[in-house]
């Protein structure tokens, strides 16, 4: 099957259309909502809404499709499902000795710009990516977390933001925040869906090494 009858395919199913129809429904929600300077940035926001929805809704249906996540596929909300554990999945990354091994998995070479990465904000995680990589102070940005050290005195008591924390990625913590898992006092509340960026970056995930995006 080449890529363009790929493409007609998931746009004439049923699915493809509902999730538009829901990411339609979500962002002019939004919109309507939203505290906007000028109406010239109301209409630059309408005019580019058509283009992501696309992009993002086929980009759902297609690793979907292909079994590339093992999440489910909520075509209704136009969002990504899954089992929701206890309390917030951050086993591993705790101790000023885990957060260490965090930072150094970040330092290794193949970590890029534009890799999805988890961000834990509050009591959720949400799905962020690089945009910038600066190797001789050894820190990163992200696009909503902004910049994070990964040196490793910058540790969990001394001076970092408990509000605001770099995951390394794995399956729980990356499965969180697709789905929009939240937390209060680790006790699980209703999900939050993710924004349109965050459903279009979670496409790129790969599943099986994190360091290495699909391409969307």
């Amino acid at each position: 099957m080449t890529q363009s009858s790929f493409w007609q395919t998931h746009t004439e199913t049923g699915g493809f259309a509902e999730l538009c129809n829901g990411l339609y429904q979500r962002e002019i929600n939004l919109i309507a909502k939203g505290d906007y300077a000028s109406v010239q940035a109301v209409q630059a926001r309408l005019q580019s809404l058509p283009y992501y929805i696309t992009r993002t809704a086929h980009a759902m249906t297609e690793v979907n499709s292909q079994g590339l996540s093992p999440l489910q596929l909520d075509s209704q909300n136009a969002s990504w499902s899954a089992k929701q554990s206890t309390k917030l999945p951050l086993s591993g990354q705790e101790t000023e000795q885990e957060r260490d091994k965090v930072f150094a998995w970040y330092l290794q070479e193949g970590i890029c710009v534009g890799l999805a990465v988890p961000v834990l904000l509050f009591d959720h995680i949400i799905i962020d990516c690089i945009d910038r990589i600066d190797v001789d102070r050894q820190r990163l940005r992200t696009n909503v977390g902004g910049w994070f050290s990964l040196v490793a005195t910058n540790s969990v008591t001394q001076g970092r933001d408990v509000n605001k924390q770099l995951l390394k990625p794995n399956k729980k913590i990356m499965t969180s925040a697709c789905a929009g898992h939240c937390w209060q006092r680790n006790s699980k509340q209703l999900p939050i869906i993710p924004s349109l960026r965050e459903l279009l970056l979670s496409c790129s995930i790969n599943w099986k090494n994190f360091k290495k995006p699909l391409p969307i």
